[in-house]
């Protein structure tokens, strides 16, 4: 099995660049208020990093959830899901380098504007480190 071909198959990419977006934005406000949760467990000492506590918990969030379900809990409010280059679902060693893809690109602004700029043209909306990967987020509904 491989990637639906979004030329014969459109209905697997429509409108995923979109919900990638709204994903996104629900997973940073799951991932900032887990944040928030654990710095009282810190005596507030995590106020003083709160970045990196972010960075630490938004990597454990998407490469666990990634794994488990191969969509972080916004990918799944929004019927979407990354697939590796065979098709199938994201194991925990595709979830760790697809997060590790992403957290480098956030890292380094000039690749995250890359990766959003192929999100929006790409014919089968792949951010920078699905191209790597040769991964796709796709719409779980066309899956049936």
């Amino acid at each position: 099995m491989n990637l639906a071909d979004p030329v014969t198959q459109p209905q697997f990419y429509k409108d995923v660049a979109s919900k990638r977006l709204f994903a996104w934005l629900i997973d940073t406000v799951v991932i900032l208020l887990m944040s928030m949760i654990i710095v009282p467990f810190t005596a507030f000492v995590a106020l003083f990093f709160f970045v990196g506590l972010y960075a630490v918990v938004s990597f454990a969030y998407r490469t666990i959830t990634l794994a488990t379900g191969s969509a972080t809990w916004g990918m799944r409010l929004m019927a979407i899901e990354i697939r590796d280059a065979s098709g199938a679902r994201l194991d925990l060693s595709g979830a760790f380098l697809h997060t590790l893809g992403y957290m480098i690109s956030w890292a380094v602004a000039p690749l995250q504007l890359i990766s959003i700029v192929l999100m929006a043209t790409s014919a089968r909306g792949q951010g920078l480190t699905d191209m790597v990967m040769g991964s796709a987020a796709l719409n779980r509904r066309a899956y049936g």
